[in-house]
């Protein structure tokens, strides 16, 4: 993994420093920005990536769309559009959604412990993925997706098990009742 910087924030995502990414991911994790990214084609599906069996971890785990960090200097819609073309070759219109602190486990020693904004965006093609980001991708409704979690839990990244409630509310209160 090449020397990429992480933004350093406090619990109210303020600013505090920078940290080397693999770093900031041991001896318990450093609070730090981060996004994921939820893409819904027009059915109300959101697409999901499999992760790239190489990725330092979650490696092969189902997430959502995009999940990743911005770099120093670099607001997170940026982000957000600079890591929708390198992970999986598209870009499309964004927006936050809601943000939220968390911890989690992600095996070898390493803690995600992250400041993420959640972003929503809209999509109707196939993406061109990127190899050594992303094995696989699919549609799924966010009930299916749910379900699936709840089943499965081993096979989802622990990100999208900890936030999907929270994106099934905010999709539901900003697109009322519809296919999920």
């Amino acid at each position: 993994m090449p020397d990429i910087n992480v933004i350093l924030v406090d619990t109210e995502d303020n600013e505090i420093g920078t940290e080397e990414k693999l770093r900031a991911h041991q001896n318990g994790g450093k609070l730090h920005r981060a996004l994921s990214v939820f893409v819904f084609n027009s059915k109300g599906q959101t697409m999901i990536q499999r992760r790239a069996l190489t990725k330092y971890h979650s490696a092969g785990q189902w997430a959502n769309t995009v999940c990743s960090h911005p770099y120093p200097g670099e607001n997170v819609l940026a982000a957000a559009h600079r890591r929708l073309m390198e992970e999986m070759g598209f870009d499309c219109e964004i927006r936050e959604a809601f943000d939220f602190p968390y911890r989690a486990d992600v095996g070898h020693g390493l803690t995600e412990h992250e400041y993420d904004h959640v972003l929503f965006g809209s999509y109707e093609g196939k993406p061109k993925l990127n190899a050594e980001e992303v094995m696989d991708w699919k549609w799924v409704g966010l009930e299916e997706l749910r379900k699936g979690i709840r089943s499965d839990p081993d096979s989802y990244a622990p990100w999208l098990r900890l936030m999907i409630n929270k994106v099934i509310e905010e999709r539901s209160a900003a697109n009322g009742p519809g296919p999920s």
